[in-house]
């Protein structure tokens, strides 16, 4: 997959990182007092990224919208047990991942519409540039090849491949050790350069990523 660079982290982005720590450090304390007003700050901060990394497992926005719910209910009742030694996303998208797999393992047999087919319908009515169109198209097809995949397989490749995150990052969320991320992460690649060499070998030359 393609490594994108990241600028190097300032000590003023370092600052503001620590800062916005303790601010949420301090929101669960409240939460934890029986502060109703500092749950729902909580739920406020990490909504957008628990709904992303939810509909980016199931691929469905509405089912992506019933997890998210159901993170933050858990979320209410189990805040007793948050380690505040911890980082507090971490543990809350450990939670999302979770509930995620629940979900897809209940509902094996549910099939949502191929993710090509709905793009490529969306895309007659933008006019896209071909680059820009054909672009999208290989996101379309890792997505679809991406359900393939199986649960850990998806957690890991979706925190770091699509969502960015930090090797040791996944580790914790996943609750596993960094080796046996990197492991599920391999595999997971594996499997989706080989469903993109099958379904359009000729996108992955065109972007130099064969």
């Amino acid at each position: 997959m393609i490594q994108e660079k990241t600028a190097p982290i300032t000590q003023k982005a370092t600052d503001l990182f620590n800062d916005d720590e303790l601010a949420v450090k301090e929101l669960i304390r409240k939460f934890k007092d029986g502060n109703q007003a500092a749950f729902s700050e909580l739920v406020n901060r990490y909504r957008s990224q628990v709904a992303s990394i939810a509909y980016k497992l199931v691929m469905d926005f509405d089912e992506a919208a019933d997890i998210t719910q159901d993170v933050f209910v858990k979320m209410s009742k189990n805040i007793h047990k948050y380690d505040e030694s911890k980082k507090f996303y971490t543990w809350l998208y450990r939670i999302t991942v979770n509930a995620s797999i629940d979900f897809m393992r209940k509902n094996k047999r549910h099939r949502h519409e191929p993710l090509e087919h709905a793009f490529q319908a969306s895309v007659k009515e933008q006019n896209l540039p071909d680059q820009e169109y054909n672009r999208e198209r290989i996101q379309s097809y890792i997505a679809s090849a991406a359900d393939t995949l199986n649960d850990k397989q998806k957690s890991a490749f979706v925190l770091r491949d699509v969502k960015g995150s930090k090797i040791s990052e996944v580790a914790d969320i996943m609750d596993m050790p960094e080796a046996t991320v990197r492991w599920y992460l391999h595999r997971a690649r594996t499997k989706i350069k080989k469903e993109l060499l099958r379904k359009c070998p000729h996108l992955l030359i065109m972007f130099g990523l064969k």
